[in-house]
């Protein structure tokens, strides 16, 4: 287990993560504590407490916000892979039925060709 430091409104916290995790770890601290610089200089000394507390609401609200287009992202992914297989099918549907056509049109040729050609069939 990897250990780093980081600090968040001015204190320095030992945090234990995963190996090569240290980075990202030190990154998500960076985030939190402009959370929480913004909002003490929004709103200036209110208490730790307080303001981890509305940190930690405003990133729910934005988690809440991303989840909800994750999720109608999803849906779309879903409903256009459900047209893109009724597409599939049409295609393939209309495929079979241009075969039948183009093999009538060369017996018909064929057929012709033959009577040109004063051989009967």
């Amino acid at each position: 287990m990897a250990q780093v430091t980081v600090n968040i409104d001015g204190k320095a916290y030992r945090m234990a993560c995963e190996e090569g995790q240290e980075d990202h770890l030190v990154d998500l601290a960076a985030r939190f504590d402009s959370y929480i610089s913004n909002l003490r200089g929004q709103f200036g000394e209110i208490g730790d407490l307080r303001l981890t507390v509305m940190a930690g609401i405003m990133i729910m609200d934005e988690l809440h916000d991303l989840q909800t287009l994750v999720d109608a992202n999803a849906a779309e992914l879903e409903d256009l892979r459900a047209k893109a297989g009724s597409a599939d099918s049409a295609r393939a549907a209309h495929d079979d039925e241009m075969a039948a056509v183009l093999e009538n049109l060369a017996g018909r040729l064929s057929s012709l060709s033959a009577k040109v050609s004063g051989v009967d069939k």
